[in-house]
């Protein structure tokens, strides 16, 4: 398949930590189902589809909430995990890219795409939700801003400086090389100049869950710039992860704490 081609690079950067991935993310902002409702005007969706599904944390959020879900995902591995992990009847996986779904025209009321718009071209991924979504249906692209607010500024501050080191090590080790990936802040633009959408706009919804310092190191250790830093020999104290493993440590501890997400989700309506 050429898109298999085309996006290997991608495909290998969530290749072989799916199980750690899955531990540390977050799910999706609560009242995102209540959001794509009041858009709607449909209280509970026929047909869900989550574009991008990875482990499936965003997959099994909506399945108490809609009567099916569909979760595409491009890689084994993911897929492999998301299965493992889900125990729905109403959630199903299947492999697939965001451009090329295979779902019939017009079967779908809410598209959604998880912290992953970012890897997925952007003006066939608008054409492809908006072919499977009813007329009237949304589609949602939800990225949380990184790091969570946590109960410790040091250890938030700790984190920031992981990803700066991090992105730039990225760039001056090439470790980056072959991706195809589109910055998240261009997410609203896009979906704007794509024609696709009677109506665009952003919100911001915010979500609690709980962490310790243990899981904000997982969370560092869940990004692909990280692990494919750590693959190519660059070590834990170049990124600053020692750093922030001894910050969090001192400062959150093992008791699970309150951690503020705040969520940007891009709204387009079909």
């Amino acid at each position: 398949m050429s898109d298999t081609r085309d996006f290997a690079v991608n495909l290998a950067r969530f290749t072989g930590f799916a199980g750690h991935y899955d531990r540390c993310r977050p799910g999706p902002p609560e009242d995102l189902a209540q959001l794509a409702a009041h858009a709607t005007g449909q209280v509970r969706p026929r047909l869900v589809v989550d574009l991008g599904s990875g482990t499936g944390l965003s997959t099994r959020y909506w399945a108490p909430r809609a009567d099916r879900v569909v979760g595409v995902e491009p890689t084994a591995d993911m897929r492999q995990q998301a299965r493992a992990g889900t125990t729905a009847a109403n959630v199903e996986y299947s492999e697939g890219f965001s451009h090329r779904t295979g779902l019939p025209d017009h079967a779908a009321d809410v598209v959604c795409c998880m912290q992953a718009l970012h890897w997925m071209e952007p003006g066939s991924t608008f054409a492809e939700a908006v072919r499977i979504l009813r007329p009237g249906g949304v589609f949602l692209s939800c990225d949380y801003d990184w790091p969570p607010v946590t109960a410790s500024w040091e250890a938030d501050a700790a984190f920031e400086a992981c990803i700066e080191t991090g992105r730039r090590l990225e760039r001056e080790r090439k470790v980056d090389a072959g991706l195809r990936h589109w910055p998240k802040s261009g997410h609203l633009e896009r979906m704007q100049a794509s024609g696709r959408f009677r109506q665009v706009r952003e919100v911001v919804l915010h979500h609690w869950d709980d962490g310790d310092a243990e899981r904000l190191v997982g969370l560092m250790l869940s990004q692909g710039y990280a692990v494919a830093l750590l693959r190519a020999g660059s070590t834990e104290e170049e990124l600053g992860l020692t750093r922030l493993r001894a910050t969090a440590a001192r400062t959150l501890g093992d008791q699970p704490r309150p951690f503020l997400w705040s969520a940007r989700v891009r709204l387009g309506l079909a």
